[in-house]
């Protein structure tokens, strides 16, 4: 599917920039003194056709000169991080921070973790934060998490979030997959 998408893109970049220089489709001129008959367009914009999972991921750059991540803050809705604010689940990365694809800790899985041992350079720690209490993950995921050399810790997402940065201060290679907690004490709100 993704060789299929890439066609497809470069042919509509090839016709695109065939259009804008006032070529034709067969590469020659067109229009009378090499002006263009073509009316101004808007673009291309991309339908759920051409690439069915453009609408599950999306990647923010927040601070291209960077190199920490650091989480400010976390609330029911979302997550604070390097002055941003940041709703629903995410996965903070070295120099990038991502939309994460789960509803609660029942959705973790081999796909919803394929992100962290598909990076380089490699991730050391992942650390988890499931919300308002640690919750216990198939063990299988976790033996599959070791073999590929990555160490998981899961913590309720207060306590993950510490870690986080503790590890990022030691200038460690790490990872958070943080879910909000649901619940949020009135001391802390």
């Amino acid at each position: 599917m993704a060789a299929a998408f890439c066609r497809r893109f470069e042919s509509r970049v090839r016709q695109w920039a065939a259009r804008g220089a006032g070529l034709g489709k067969s590469g020659e001129a067109r229009g009378r003194d090499g002006e263009s008959d073509r009316q101004p367009c808007r673009g291309y914009k991309m339908t759920p056709s051409d690439d069915e999972m453009y609408q599950r991921t999306r990647v923010n750059a927040l601070e291209r000169e960077s190199r920490d991540m650091f989480i400010d803050g976390y609330s029911k809705h979302g997550f604070t991080i390097n002055g941003n604010r940041v709703f629903g689940p995410c996965a903070v990365i070295p120099q990038a921070l991502l939309q994460w694809n789960v509803g609660s800790y029942k959705d973790v899985n081999e796909d919803s973790l394929s992100l962290f041992y598909i990076l380089e350079p490699k991730i050391e720690i992942l650390v988890l934060g499931l919300g308002e209490r640690s919750q216990r993950l198939d063990p299988k995921l976790l033996l599959f998490m070791k073999n590929k050399g990555i160490a998981v810790e899961i913590q309720d997402t207060p306590n993950a979030c510490a870690t986080f940065n503790f590890l990022m201060s030691e200038r460690r290679c790490t990872a958070a997959a943080l879910i909000p907690p649901h619940y949020i004490s009135s001391e802390l709100e």
